[in-house]
């Protein structure tokens, strides 16, 4: 007997899958989701490493983008696993991306509902910060998605209780360290 496969996010959201160029691009990189989540860790976002040595990135920036690399894990033709979707998080909050570009890939692979979650968190977390409020204005109006299938708006920050100042709380939007290495 087949193993049943993992249900995709679109399933999850209760919509259809669509064939996604960004995925398909991905496959010709030899990207699976599992592949696309190791990218995203190779380029920096450690929040979600286990630690050990990460194997050399397989594809550049300049062949698979980090908005590429965002939209791909947040693509509703993704299997469903929410730590995909934090990655996505992470990588679509990452230094260097276009607003008005990531909104045009949000339409072109039906995840604006995904990404205009997640906008509307990150302008909460980091309502200084004009990137999401721009994201966010490019993003058509989408109703919420169905309750417990998106990542809590918390899950997308790494938040302390104690501080050298006492106890109190301090949001951080997590996204690729900056230390992350630039050719893959």
């Amino acid at each position: 007997m087949k193993p049943e496969a993992s249900p995709t996010l679109a399933e999850k959201l209760g919509t259809t899958a669509h064939l996604s160029p960004l995925l398909m691009k991905a496959r010709r990189l030899g990207l699976d989701a599992d592949g696309l989540e190791r990218t995203a860790m190779q380029r920096g976002c450690d929040y979600y490493h286990d630690g050990s040595p990460p194997p050399p990135a397989p594809v550049s920036r300049a062949d698979y983008s980090d908005g590429e690399l965002a939209m791909a894990l947040l693509n509703p033709a993704l299997r469903y696993h929410p730590q995909t979707l934090r990655l996505g998080a992470a990588m679509l909050g990452a230094p260097g991306n276009d607003p008005v570009e990531l909104a045009r890939r949000a339409r072109e692979e039906r995840c604006e509902q995904v990404v205009s979650h997640i906008a509307r968190a990150g302008r909460r977390f980091e309502p200084e910060n004009p990137f999401w409020e721009r994201l966010l204005a490019l993003m058509p109006t989408t109703p919420p998605a169905k309750s417990g299938v998106l990542p809590h708006p918390t899950r997308f920050v790494a938040m302390t209780g104690i501080t050298r100042r006492g106890v109190e709380t301090v949001t951080q939007w997590i996204r690729p360290s900056s230390n992350s290495p630039t050719h893959g």
